[in-house]
């Protein structure tokens, strides 16, 4: 077979690249939310799935809920305690992640991977502005802490 066109390879090369350009905000409330093609997927930080401690159970949105930034989308309960969950952004719900009703605990263990909580489109872009990127959220948290 012919190789293909350089500039294929190129793109190809590109695409490869592009998880590590994708960068997560996060909120003050501990959701985070990195998007990829007008498409935001939302979960909670690593301190808030520490603070919880174990997840036993995930209450999300339907698919097709509309949410207006820090609305209510689910809530989250541990053995501790539970706690309400608040969009980043305004958008719409598109996938809500099913592995969590049988493993909640895929938050704890994987908060920013596979415990994934909903993606929702991006009406808004301009709110990602007022988020926080990974470096303000730590020096967010560290001055909770204190």
């Amino acid at each position: 077979p012919a190789s293909p066109p350089p500039w294929q390879s190129m793109r190809l090369r590109k695409s490869l690249v592009k998880p590590n350009i994708l960068t997560r905000k996060f909120t003050e409330k501990h959701e985070w939310i990195s998007v990829e093609n007008g498409i935001g997927t939302v979960g909670i930080s690593n301190f808030a799935q520490e603070a919880l401690g174990d997840v036993v159970y995930c209450s999300l949105p339907e698919i097709g809920t509309k949410l207006s930034k820090h609305d209510e989308f689910g809530a989250l309960e541990s053995v501790k305690a539970a706690s309400e969950l608040y969009s980043p952004l305004s958008g719409e719900v598109t996938e809500c992640n099913d592995a969590l009703a049988d493993n909640p605990g895929l938050v704890n263990k994987s908060c920013y991977q596979d415990g994934w909580l909903i993606k929702i489109t991006v009406e808004n872009p301009a709110e990602l502005d007022e988020l926080m990127n990974e470096d303000a959220y730590e020096k967010y948290i560290k001055s909770i802490e204190d």
